[in-house]
């Protein structure tokens, strides 16, 4: 993961703190044939009294998505944003391709690791969040542009057409050289899509990245993503489209009061399942999303 407090800086006269959006330096280095990605073992995270992880067990394989679900409050942003230890962790494991993330041995206790440590094990982790950070005083090619020259050392030339390869990768070439406040939301999410892959992460961490969108431009992005994951780009979805889960996952998690009730295949999940927290929490999903016959009876649900 790019360090911070190196490349992600607020654009001058922002009025918010820019988050961080993409992450990573990709090399040869992968687990043993068959080692998951990613393994987390026992995870706990509390704010205050309240905890809001407790014991999260996970596994996520080269290849595989996995879809997080689960009401509000439930702890699944908490849990991918533990992922990429942008949240310190307070008990558990996360190895990310077999290292240990945010913290290290010394004489013989467990302490924070240095900066420089934590971003050698996450560099090939990307993630991309509800809101789309971009700089506004940047065209989109300049928002992609940036960490490549930054961080990666690149020329403006080499950075440029790189660039210009990943908007076109997110069907956006045609809008490299317009600034953010001229794309709609859903281009913006594609261009920090586009800006999270030309730093050739292993791994993609997607914090509800339709949240924000209003749901005529959920699509594009939804499209981009099924692309993705057709290309077999390794990928953790927090996500409330249950379409795009059934569709798409390999696995999906549904997380309630911090802990994972139920994972297995969409059809386990959605069609499976017994437990009763996660039935009912399909039901108010379908609920919310049921369509109306003419009559006033209710015919079905968005997926």
């Amino acid at each position: 993961m790019i360090a911070l407090s190196d490349s992600l800086r607020p654009a001058p006269g922002s009025a918010e703190a820019v988050e961080p959006a993409a992450v990573g330096l990709a090399d040869e280095a992968s687990p043993a044939r068959g080692e998951p990605l990613i393994r987390v073992n026992g995870l706990t995270k509390r704010f205050g009294e309240v905890e809001v992880l407790r014991g999260v067990d996970l596994e996520i394989r080269k290849s595989e998505v996995v879809c997080i679900i689960g009401p509000s409050g439930s702890g699944k942003s908490t849990l991918l944003r533990c992922l990429a230890f942008l949240e310190e962790y307070d008990g558990g494991d996360v190895l990310i391709e077999g290292a240990l993330l945010g913290y290290t041995t010394r004489n013989g206790k467990r302490v924070k690791a240095s900066g420089a440590q934590i971003n050698q094990v996450r560099r090939n982790v990307g993630m991309v969040f509800q809101q789309f950070n971009l700089w506004p005083h940047m065209t989109a090619a300049g928002n992609v542009m940036e960490a490549l020259q930054r961080v990666r050392g690149m020329s403006r030339d080499e950075a440029r057409r790189l660039a210009l390869a990943m908007l076109d990768r997110v069907g956006l070439a045609a809008r490299a050289d317009a600034y953010p406040g001229k794309l709609s939301g859903g281009q913006q999410q594609r261009v920090a899509i586009a800006r999270a892959l030309a730093m050739e992460p292993h791994i993609m961490l997607f914090d509800e990245p339709t949240s924000a969108l209003d749901p005529e431009l959920v699509g594009e992005v939804l499209q981009v993503m099924k692309q993705l994951a057709r290309e077999g780009m390794t990928m953790a979805v927090v996500t409330h489209e249950m379409g795009f889960a059934a569709q798409v996952a390999d696995k999906v998690v549904f997380i309630d009061e911090g802990r994972i009730a139920v994972q297995g295949s969409p059809q386990e999940v959605f069609h499976d399942a017994p437990h009763p927290r996660l039935r009912q929490f399909l039901q108010n999903y379908f609920d919310r999303n049921a369509f109306w016959t003419r009559g006033g009876e209710p015919q079905g649900a968005s997926a």
